[in-house]
């Protein structure tokens, strides 16, 4: 009875919460005028964890990398192209040094965050991540050195009340590797000592959120950093007026460029927001500034949503503007989206970015070109190489559609808190994009590369039985505009008991045009331990990314002349794989029967460093990867524990 009591005034506090739902948005801070993450939600502290993984649909691939709370912004190291971060609200981060593993490591703040992640890297490959205190009153700048596999100690940053935005130097000009921070109601800072302190140096008031900075040369070119951008927003959320301001002397003093009225509605009026499918959007630009030394080299770049024809309810399109006089003036919009008829679709929520190599003009956006009743979207992008004057044909990225409106993810309010921007960085090979995907009815964290190419393994599994070869082909079938090397690689997991197998690429490891295909080989040599491998095949471009893996199933049966009484099952513990290591390795173990599984690693004292418990587990073979960052260089020793069987190995951290 007790119980039942229980249970009936838990149910009853539910029925309380949510008939009162709208009420607690609408009453805290549903407000057209901030974009930030409603306070109710903040203060539900509704925050998600899952594991990453890749999802492969029609042999292209997204990373689905976890589940967080939307509004996110990637960074990529300029140092190592496999290198980067991602920061989902309200601190939900990910990071990868191999441009497929994605780990998370999220930093403590000197006190709480309210989220709108930003994010930048210097030349110097340091990274910096600037996030909103809670309670609002500006932000703060966390640093790392390693792409956040560690962090340093969170600085007092901007000052402020809403959406804040960042920008670093890149450049080897006079400002080399100045932080730059923009934040509503119209402040501007500035770090001119790698992020240690920020001082703010220029202010003006604004309505809207939108503030936002950019860097770009001097205009004759001859300053690398020479031109500092800031924008704020103001006026009405339907017909906002955008301010451009410069600076010449790396953020210390502004001149006043121009106000422009570029956008009208984005999509429809909806409680006093721009609203697409009950989905509440920015009205604001986000901007660019060309920073390679190619032919368009100082333009500058405005894009933005806008309904077209101009009105309330009618659909937006993607546009593109470009100054080549600073943020004085700005050529005629030209629309980034190639569908037929743009006035049956939606296209919204775009993010731009400009290589400083190349001076190419990627950019991303959500789209309902692909659902007749505009209720479902996938995410597209594309890219400019003439300065912004046209794009290449749109390409879709995300690989499966997802409800817009996902009145089972919590994001509440009506338009709903579905998030307010996306992004997207790149490097002179490809680009990623990262968003927030609802196609499994949460947050859902999601990256993917472009331009990209598919992958196939043909076929997915292989035996080599009384014979000691077996074949199969790596497939590029198509390709998403991608015109780099691909670059192939293949390991073999578990090492066999006795006996070995190697795999060899008969007619080389690259490929360069598409669709194609190579050959891979497969060896056992005489007396190879029969059973169950994993052939993993590792494809790249030329600098490393983009980069996807395939698996291929390997039987090996009785191979040659075998005087053992090994069985296909039998209990293995691997050498780990690469070993040294540095930071991952992978250990693989081979199961005879259904068992209980432990698995533990020491440092050569013997002391524990780290256990996983993985429970019941079936025959056949598995692996785990380990993560070293954390440790220091040296011998370690990991050990298998079933119900029967046990085994150690020895492994060699090199950093």
């Amino acid at each position: 009875m007790k119980k039942f009591f229980t249970y009936l005034s838990a149910a009853f506090l539910v029925l309380i919460i949510f008939s009162n739902l709208p009420k607690m948005i609408s009453a805290q801070w549903d407000d057209p005028n901030y974009d930030r993450v409603p306070q109710f939600m903040l203060d539900l502290n509704s925050y998600f964890s899952s594991p990453a993984s890749v999802v492969t649909i029609d042999d292209y691939d997204n990373f689905d990398i976890g589940v967080d709370f939307a509004e996110v912004h990637i960074s990529e190291n300029p140092r190592n192209p496999l290198q980067y971060f991602c920061a989902w609200n309200t601190n939900g981060t990910h990071y990868t040094l191999d441009g497929f593993t994605w780990l998370r490591n999220n930093p403590s703040f000197p006190s709480g965050v309210a989220g709108d992640p930003v994010t930048a890297f210097d030349s110097l490959g340091n990274l910096y991540y600037d996030n909103m205190k809670n309670p609002i009153t500006g932000t703060w700048v966390i640093k790392s050195t390693n792409n956040s596999v560690s962090w340093g100690t969170g600085v007092s940053a901007n000052i402020g009340n809403d959406k804040n935005w960042i920008a670093a130097d890149q450049s080897a000009g006079p400002y080399s590797n100045y932080i730059y921070g923009a934040m509503t109601p119209g402040n501007f800072v500035r770090s001119t000592d790698l992020g240690a302190s920020f001082s703010n140096t220029f202010s003006s008031s604004n309505t809207l959120p939108g503030n936002m900075t950019a860097v770009g040369p001097s205009l004759d070119g001859s300053i690398q950093g020479g031109s500092v951008y800031f924008v704020k927003s103001t006026g009405s959320a339907f017909a906002a007026v955008y301010t451009f301001n410069r600076s010449t002397d790396g953020g210390a003093t502004f001149s006043l460029m121009s106000a422009q009225n570029f956008a009208n509605y984005v999509g429809t009026f909806v409680g006093g927001r721009n609203s697409v499918q009950n989905m509440r959007t920015r009205p604001y630009p986000f901007i660019a500034a060309d920073n390679s030394y190619g032919p368009y080299r100082g333009r500058f770049y405005v894009i933005y949503a806008s309904n077209v024809p101009a009105g309330d309810g009618n659909k937006p399109d993607i546009l593109c503007r470009y100054s080549t006089d600073g943020g004085a003036t700005f050529s005629n919009p030209v629309t980034v989206n190639d569908d037929v008829n743009t006035q049956n679709n939606n296209q919204w929520m775009p993010a731009p970015w400009c290589d400083k190599e190349t001076g190419r003009l990627y950019v991303q956006w959500m789209d309902t070109r692909d659902c007749p009743t505009s209720d479902s979207a996938l995410m597209y992008a594309t890219y400019s190489t003439n300065g912004g004057q046209s794009f290449v044909t749109n390409q879709k990225i995300s690989n499966k559609k997802f409800r817009i409106n996902c009145t089972s993810c919590g994001g509440g309010g009506t338009p709903a808190y579905y998030g307010d921007y996306n992004s997207i960085v790149s490097n002179p090979k490809t680009s990623m994009l990262a968003w927030t995907d609802f196609r499994n009815n949460n947050f859902g964290s999601y990256v993917a590369y472009f331009p990209d190419f598919g992958l196939r393994a043909s076929p997915s599994s292989i035996t080599i039985n009384n014979s000691n070869v077996a074949t199969f082909r790596m497939v590029v079938p198509s390709v998403k505009l991608y015109t780099d090397n691909v670059t192939f690689s293949a390991t073999i997991t578990p090492t066999p008991a006795a006996g070995s197998l190697t795999a060899s690429f008969p007619n080389g490891t690259t490929l360069n045009n598409y669709p194609d295909s190579l050959l891979v080989r497969i060896n056992a040599a005489p007396n190879t331990t029969a059973g169950n491998y994993t052939v993993v095949i590792k494809a790249s471009g030329s600098n490393g990314t983009p980069v996807h893996v395939r698996a291929v199933a390997l039987t090996v049966g009785l191979v040659g002349i075998n005087n053992g009484s090994i069985e296909a099952n039998d209990y293995q513990l691997s050498q780990n794989f690469p070993n040294p290591f540095n930071p991952t390795t992978k250990i693989t173990y081979n199961l005879r029967s259904q068992t209980n599984v432990k698995l533990s690693v020491f440092d050569a004292m013997g002391r524990l460093v780290g256990s996983i418990n993985k429970g019941v587990q079936e025959p056949g073979s598995h692996f785990i990867i380990f993560n070293g960052t954390k440790l220091s260089s040296g011998v370690y020793y990991y050990k298998l524990e079933t119900d029967a069987f046990t085994d150690t190995k020895k492994m060699l951290l090199v950093k």
